[in-house]
């Protein structure tokens, strides 16, 4: 499985230690990659494999993002030669920098889903790409299989809404989200989080307020609108309810006014609300949202109240139609 038809020389090589294993950092092209690195399948007879199958769609993905040119980079590989790979050096200057001759493969610990994007777009553009590699000289079965189970379940991703901080300037949403956040005259500055961890009195994420922002603006007519429109509108309808509810709103643990699934409802509300307000001239009547939203202060919006136990999605849309009904008690 591990074999090769003819032995493989790789260049421009260095050779390093970490923590006290030779390793090897350099690149290949793509189709090289592909021909000197297998998969270990958690079904392998050996009982030593311990990859999941390759997930199709998050190939195909990354195949797609390659497409982008230039501008899409990634990490490298992370390889175990198992020690089939020799490194000599070219000097003894250079005792650190060489090549490697690679007699046999290398199990891909890390990276099978770029590389299998990467097949993907090689063969569909016919072109090629260097792929990055890190290479282990040799770790034994089972360093192999402790080392993936470290990567895949100690290291922690950025998190959603760190993404969705990191795309503001090339997304609407996570632009409008951000500003809602970090802007002093918001009712979300000092309840929102931008990293996505929440902490005593910074309950709402952006990864919420992105989500309940698609809510509130999922009507055709706000398409057409600039990403500083729209967040005024949200701005003032947000706040509106605020100053409505001032002490429902800075008391997460007593009402539950800021909890996602009540915001989610008053922005599904707020979606119908907003096209009431609009004009003939495709203008916003702040006053008239403004009457809308004051008609829903005698709600109870109390933790131990009548919305105890809305959950979910379906909660959402419950409650919305509830809320609906007292702004617009004519519709």
């Amino acid at each position: 499985m591990n074999s090769l038809p003819t032995t493989i020389v790789i260049e421009n090589v260095l050779q390093y230690k970490m923590r006290g294993k030779v390793a090897y950092q350099s690149y290949l092209t793509a189709s090289t990659a592909i021909n000197v690195t297998y998969v270990k399948r958690y079904d392998d007879p050996t009982g030593k494999g311990y990859q999941r199958p390759v997930d199709t769609k998050r190939s195909t993905d990354f195949a797609i993002y390659l497409s982008k040119g230039e501008d899409a980079l990634f990490a490298p590989v992370l390889l175990n030669a198992a020690g089939h790979w020799e490194f000599s050096s070219y000097d003894n200057m250079r005792t650190n920098y060489g090549r490697l001759v690679c007699k046999g493969k290398a199990s891909l610990m890390d990276g099978q889903h770029r590389l299998g994007g990467i097949e993907r777009y090689i063969k569909e553009t016919n072109t090629e790409i260097n792929v990055p590699f890190l290479a282990f000289h040799y770790l034994d079965e089972d360093e192999e299989i402790h080392f993936f189970d470290t990567i895949n379940t100690k290291a922690k991703g950025i998190g959603t809404s760190l993404s969705k901080y990191l795309r503001r300037n090339d997304d609407d949403y996570s632009w409008i989200a951000t500003e809602l956040v970090t802007r002093t005259e918001s009712p979300f500055h000092n309840i929102g989080s931008i990293i996505g961890k929440r902490t005593r009195g910074r309950y709402i994420t952006l990864q919420n307020l992105y989500k309940t922002l698609k809510l509130l603006f999922k009507e055709q007519k706000f398409l057409g609108l600039t990403n500083e429109e729209k967040y005024q509108i949200a701005l003032n309808y947000y706040r509106y309810i605020k100053d409505a509810f001032t002490k429902e709103w800075m008391n997460y643990g007593d009402y539950r006014i800021t909890h996602i699934v009540c915001l989610d409802a008053l922005s599904i509300a707020g979606a119908k609300i907003l096209t009431k307000c609009v004009n003939d001239r495709g203008r916003l009547n702040y006053d008239l949202m403004h009457k809308y939203v004051n008609r829903l202060t005698s709600l109870n919006w109390s933790s131990e109240g009548p919305l105890k136990y809305i959950k979910g999605v379906s909660g959402s849309k419950s409650l919305a139609i509830d809320l609906i009904d007292l702004m617009l008690p004519s519709s």
